[in-house]
């Protein structure tokens, strides 16, 4: 079926709900794994449980403009949610569920929400903690009552008990008026930036944003309504917006929900879905997993799985590319996939996948390179949440691990003079909602967005590469070009690198500060009967900083290579006595590093690292699960490693 020229006046989502329980009525729209068993519901179904919930939340008191915050995890009912919202002329504002209550409390006071959807008892708990700060905030649904029983209810229903009202007593014609009168302006959703230099900024996207951008990006891939996808990234990140709700509706295809976090990578296996997005940073985790598989296995596996990944490493992207490549190099590589590649695609869960995308933050070149070898057709994108996500994308037969693709169908770029990307595109946001300010200093009246990414066009490909955000990029003291992003996704290839933050802007030589990944650092001190009691005790053994010194040096000798940036080798780091951590504001909750903090906070540990100094003493502040706040101690080694020799550039003849 063509869902395209059934399309007509869609103006909503919930329009494109009305269009698929026409086309794909009986096709899966939504799974979910519960108590081990995997629930569906067709589009026919979603449509009653979606109206059901429109028709409570009219009875509650949901109006045309209010704002309705939405957290949780990735469930069928809470996207049914965000549809039913919208059809009452309501405005969904999904928010991070591992979000502290005091971020809850500010973006549901920035937003004005009268009404939160939640997932559990966690969540109502967090909103009781700031409650008394929330005199706009009217009432409280909640999907799981599981310990909530002796709660106050008196401003508190059950998701289940919305909808029964709704089905029972539901005015049905003042919801179908209110669907109706939507327009492709009104406002689609509300979502939260990750605000990595201050206050997250609430986005207002439209309809027509949303629409237009899953019409257009899911035609420059072919999604049809046979795809499946796996819901797992947060609802508040645009991403799962755009992939869950936009291109899940444009193309009518089913959203799978894992059954727990712990069990994601299970259910992916489980579903094998055709269309996967994901973080650089899943990636990293699934490569992690992989490499200390392979670290338990017999010398004979890891033999075959070094020697066949040198000739995927050497012909796959090519062969994924459809270039021509010799006989017996296919043969091999034909072997390698039924010994190495295929049985390890399957253990990822990404054996089905017709089209992957990476995208949120830069990925090593390395890591992208290690999955197209295998033949997974990864691709990257580069956007954002004022885009709609969707700024440039890689078309099938030309991809690269240096650039980040053409812009997408709709979309205009240009560069600067002071090398920032502008884009323009239909997906572009409407305001920030509250900030004019903020939303003219973005947007320009042309419609020109400021991206804030330093970048350039190959004039050869008209591909787009993207060199670090523009705050970042600076010059060394020595007038060379400074991009950290660049050497921080080189160190985050090796699986016992979780993270890595580098600095240089203005001095003499680049430094860093690394964190370990306790998984893989874990399972080599177990299989060297390594003893340690702490993440702190085992990321300050000797041996360990020497396999973290090797790896530094072995990204030293490959940014060498590199004439633009071969100054921002590492000439001295520091692995730090704990994990950087959102909690403790370090991170975004899209695990996006907030530089300017950690520049910050560990003041001290940058200057031991310029300042020539052994080690140093720290004292850090950090944040437990249940919200108190305390200090840990610890005396850090700083080490130095080896800088490559960089080949002399060549001098164009005048």
């Amino acid at each position: 079926m063509n869902a395209d020229a059934h399309a007509g006046d869609i103006t909503s989502v919930p329009k494109l709900l009305e269009r698929n329980v026409a086309l794909y009525g009986q096709r899966p729209a939504y799974r979910e794994k519960e108590f081990g068993i995997w629930q569906s519901w067709t589009w026919s179904e979603a449509a009653k449980e979606i109206e059901a919930l429109a028709l409570g939340l009219l009875l509650l008191g949901v109006a045309k403009g209010d704002r309705v915050a939405i957290i949780g995890r990735n469930r069928p009912a809470l996207y049914w949610s965000m549809v039913a919202v919208q059809r009452t002329g309501a405005i969904p504002v999904p928010l991070y569920q591992d979000a502290a209550a005091e971020e809850i409390a500010y973006a549901l006071d920035n937003s004005g929400a009268r009404f939160a959807i939640v997932g559990d008892q966690e969540q109502v708990d967090k909103i009781a903690d700031v409650r008394e700060d929330l005199p706009g905030l009217a009432h409280i649904i909640y999907h799981d009552g599981q310990g909530l029983r002796k709660y106050d209810h008196a401003a508190m229903t059950s998701l289940a008990d919305v909808q029964a009202k709704g089905r029972e007593s539901g005015d049905k014609a003042k919801l179908k008026a209110l669907t109706d009168a939507l327009t492709y302006d009104d406002t689609c959703v509300m979502l939260y930036t990750s605000g990595t230099t201050g206050r997250p900024k609430g986005v207002v996207l439209s309809n027509r944003n949303v629409i237009e951008t899953a019409k257009n990006t899911a035609g420059f891939d072919h999604l049809t309504e046979k795809e499946e996808t796996l819901a797992y990234l947060p609802m508040a990140w645009v991403g799962d917006f755009i992939f869950s709700i936009g291109h899940a509706y444009w193309a009518g295809f089913c959203v799978n929900c894992p059954e727990s976090a712990d069990t994601m990578h299970a259910d992916l296996r489980e579903i094998g879905p055709t269309y996967f997005f994901a973080p650089p940073a899943i990636f990293e985790a699934h490569l992690t997993q992989v490499m200390i598989r392979m670290e338990d296995a017999s010398r004979l596996k890891q033999k075959m799985f070094h020697y066949f990944m040198a000739q995927a490493k050497e012909v796959g992207p090519r062969i994924l590319d459809g270039e021509p490549v010799g006989l017996w190099a296919r043969l091999k590589y034909a072997v390698g996939d039924f010994l190495v590649y295929g049985p390890l695609k399957n253990r990822l869960g990404f054996s089905r996948v017709r089209v992957g995308y990476t995208a949120g933050e830069a990925i090593g070149p390395e890591l992208f390179d290690f999955y197209r070898s295998l033949g997974i057709n990864l691709k990257q994108l580069y956007g954002q949440t004022e885009a709609t996500v969707f700024i440039t994308q890689q078309p099938d037969g030309q991809v690269r691990s240096d650039t980040v693709g053409v812009p997408s169908p709709g979309v205009e770029l240009k560069i600067t003079d002071a090398g920032e990307v502008l884009y323009r595109s239909p997906g572009t946001f409407v305001e920030y909602y509250k900030n004019p300010e903020s939303t003219a200093s973005t947007k320009d009246p042309e419609g020109w967005v400021a991206t804030g990414d330093a970048g350039f066009i190959d004039p050869k490909s008209g591909h787009l590469r993207i060199i670090d955000r523009i705050k970042d990029v600076s010059k060394m003291q020595d007038g060379a070009l400074f991009a950290p992003k660049y050497v921080e996704n080189k160190l985050k290839f090796f699986p016992n690198i979780l993270e890595a933050v580098v600095f240089g802007a203005g001095k003499d030589r680049c430094c860093a500060l690394i964190n370990i990944d306790l998984t893989a650092v874990g399972n080599w001190a177990e299989r060297n009967n390594i003893a340690y009691s702490s993440y702190q005790e085992i990321s300050q053994h000797p041996k360990v900083l020497e396999i973290i010194k090797g790896h530094v040096n072995a990204v030293n000798e490959t940014v060498a290579k590199d004439e633009m940036l071969a100054g921002c080798q590492i000439h001295r780091f520091m692995v730090l006595h704990k994990e950087l951590d959102a909690d403790d504001g370090e991170m975004t909750r899209t695990r996006k590093v907030r530089r300017a903090v950690i520049g910050d906070k560990y003041d001290d540990l940058v200057t031991a690292l310029y300042d020539g100094s052994a080690s140093v003493y720290t004292e850090t502040e950090v944040t437990y699960e249940d919200g108190r706040k305390g200090k840990i101690k610890a005396t850090l080694q700083a080490c130095d490693a080896s800088v490559a020799p960089v080949a002399p550039q060549k001098v164009a003849a005048e």
